[in-house]
């Protein structure tokens, strides 16, 4: 007989959230050891689901040597500093005395920047499009085997290109091999929802690099039924009544149950291809931004668990929602979160790619086969 290998890559996560990346590492059969998230509602979200130490604090407190050694290092940085939903300043520093728009090396980041037109003082126009920084920092200091990295497709093509290569120089600076994909979550996790977000995938071994496979297209064969809760009613909150400012605008252009709209305050829009249109964190903003559908009682948003379920969330399974936390509050962590599916599909490549170049599977099974063959 022999004794089968368990060993698995260890994984630490930064930007963690409600832990859709750790989820799809997990799922993938990667360890996830540690953590770091700041939103203290996240954190009651994520303590939820799973065990291992999640520091609640601001990235920039945290001291790179508090996250413990670990094969691969995870990140989903803010992205509104990117999005096209936001106003997009992106890695941008001003000058607060000549007003000079410039960026920062790493070491300008840490070292403290000044403006090279006049030297005087500068800051970050908008601090959260700065924090990548802070991913390098504990790149550099941990030197894992490898990173994933997560954020919203317009990064690849923010202030033309220019704050992507200023990433992609940090990385190969900081001794790493990597590729970038934009991914759709309806065409690469059979999940209907339209949403794109880059993903970079890098090791520090560039046989791992070489190793690495991109997973391909899959079919949508989920529809927007096998995520919504159709067969029993919603309760009242949910629906949108004639007492609602906007019902006889919904109730004239809402007459299909086979897809999903989205009021835009002064017109309703029909998502044509039949899937859910990009969840954004204004959901948590309440009133329009949720999408809605029409039900066997009504016109209604979207719950909060059907919201994670269009984000891969194994919520009939694994993975609980607080039962006591404020919808507005679940509704935004959605939005935020990534899709368990596509990141699972491309951590197994990942998990795989390290196998061929390190081997640890390979190696412990050899030695316990030694150790237990009868």
């Amino acid at each position: 007989m022999t004794t089968k290998n368990d060993y698995k890559y260890t994984v630490s996560s930064l930007f963690a959230g409600v832990g859709g990346i750790d989820k799809g590492f997990e799922q993938a059969g990667a360890e996830v050891i540690w953590a770091n998230e700041m939103d203290k509602n996240a954190c009651i979200t994520y303590r939820e689901n799973f065990n291992h130490s999640l520091l609640e604090d601001d990235v920039r407190n945290v001291h790179e040597f508090l996250m413990p050694d670990t094969d691969i290092l995870t990140a989903g940085w803010p992205c509104v500093a990117f999005s096209v939903a936001g106003q997009r300043h992106g890695m941008k520093y001003t000058c607060s005395d000549c007003g000079h728009e410039h960026m920062v090396t790493y070491e300008q980041y840490v070292q403290g920047a000044t403006c090279p037109e006049c030297g005087g003082n500068t800051e970050a126009i908008d601090p959260r499009g700065t924090l990548f920084y802070d991913v390098v920092r504990f790149i550099r200091a941990k030197k894992p085997k490898a990173f994933f990295l997560e954020n919203v497709k317009n990064l690849h093509g923010h202030d033309k290109g220019r704050t992507f290569k200023v990433i992609e120089e940090m990385l190969r600076e900081s001794g790493y091999h990597f590729e970038s994909r934009i991914y759709n979550t309806m065409e690469y996790g059979n999940i209907p929802q339209n949403r794109e977000r880059v993903f970079i995938v890098g090791f520090s071994n560039k046989k791992a690099l070489q190793k690495f496979e991109w997973p391909e297209k899959l079919p949508l064969t989920n529809t927007i039924d096998d995520v919504l809760d159709r067969n029993e009613k919603q309760d009242e909150k949910y629906y949108y009544r004639d007492s609602s400012q906007y019902y006889p605008m919904l109730s004239e252009t809402m007459q299909r149950k086979d897809t999903v709209y989205q009021l835009r305050r002064v017109y309703v829009r029909e998502n044509q291809s039949n899937v859910c249109p990009t969840l954004t964190a204004n959901m948590g903003g309440g009133g329009h931004n949720v999408p809605l559908i029409l039900d066997d009682w009504g016109i209604r948003k979207l719950t909060p668990k059907e919201t994670f379920r269009f984000q891969g969330f194994p919520v009939d399974d694994d993975y609980s929602l607080p039962e006591d936390m404020a919808n507005s509050h679940l509704y935004m962590q959605a939005g935020n979160a990534v899709s368990v599916p596509v990141i699972k599909r491309i951590a197994e490549k990942q998990l795989d790619a390290l196998e061929k170049v390190y081997k640890k599977n390979t190696k412990n099974k050899k030695e316990n086969e030694e150790m237990t063959t009868v």
